[in-house]
């Protein structure tokens, strides 16, 4: 019989929660990623669950890899990669082939999660460290520990008790610019794409068209993120991501607030010596 191997299993493979995934990684933990069927990260070519779309996606040099069952998950971590399997209710965490030492929620919902686990659980008793990251999570109530996700003093800090900062619906500055920065849908509708990720932008240029309207960009940048063309989009959805900062390399690279938050779950991980000398096995 097959051993089982040990998992931290993440819910979500968007850029916050990518970075989680690096840093686990790259300690030599294993890590499973669950998403939806049509993930929604703008920030997609910095995403893991970029995967669902391509099959395949390398962020920083770890490949990621869309797989459909607990044995084609194990096979892809035999290879150095992480699985990507389409579960929105995260029901590999039942599969006997997988150890899951801990899940991490970082859907980032910014609501807590639902009441029971795939196992008939609560998500508390579904592994031995449940974490979530940001809003919507009550350390000691509906997880174990929480991660702060709100950029400042305490960004990636680890809480044991009580929750992390309320969401403020303001996007972090950068370089002076907060929500002017954020691309949102101005209809509902198909998202059709009319720039590239990565590119330089000019102030006013057109970066995207929904239902006869042109998203334009607000002020010069480069075009950090862009929801996948052909996508159903709602009125006021997040589309794009523009940075000021005119460095490319921002597009391409995992943000420090996304490797804080992934200093924050490691930090977390190893807090227990019980549970440290089993995530490696």
């Amino acid at each position: 019989m097959t051993a089982r191997r040990a998992v931290v299993l993440l819910r979500g493979g968007g850029d916050l929660a990518s970075g989680v995934a690096l840093r686990l990684h790259r300690v030599g933990l294993g890590v499973v990623i669950t998403e939806i069927p049509q993930p929604l990260a703008v920030r997609r070519l910095v995403s893991f669950c970029e995967a669902v779309y391509r099959g395949e996606i390398a962020v920083e040099g770890v490949s990621a890899r869309r797989v459909d069952d607990a044995s084609a998950a194990l096979n892809a971590l035999a290879e150095g990669k992480i699985p990507v399997l389409v579960d929105p209710a995260g029901e590999i965490c039942a599969a006997p082939q997988l150890d899951v030492r801990a899940v991490v929620d970082a859907r980032m919902l910014k609501r807590p999660p639902e009441p029971q686990s795939p196992l008939g659980l609560p998500w508390m008793q579904a592994a031995p460290l449940f974490i979530g990251l940001g809003p919507g999570f009550v350390a000691g109530e509906n997880c174990h520990a929480v991660i702060e996700t709100q950029r400042g003093h305490f960004l990636g800090r680890v809480l044991w008790q009580g929750a992390p900062e309320a969401d403020t619906g303001i996007p972090g500055a950068v370089a002076r610019f907060r929500g002017e920065r954020v691309l949102r849908a101005p209809a509902d509708g198909v998202l059709n794409n009319l720039c590239t990720i990565g590119a330089r932008v000019q102030a006013g240029e057109p970066i995207a068209e929904v239902a006869g309207e042109i998203v334009a960009a607000p002020f010069e940048g480069i075009l950090r993120g862009l929801l996948h063309s052909g996508l159903p989009v709602q009125k006021g959805l997040k589309i794009g991501d523009v940075d000021p900062r005119l460095d490319e390399r921002l597009a391409m690279t995992v943000s420090e607030k996304s490797l804080a938050i992934g200093g924050g779950v490691l930090e977390a991980l190893l807090t227990s010596p019980a549970l440290r000398a089993t995530l490696w096995n």
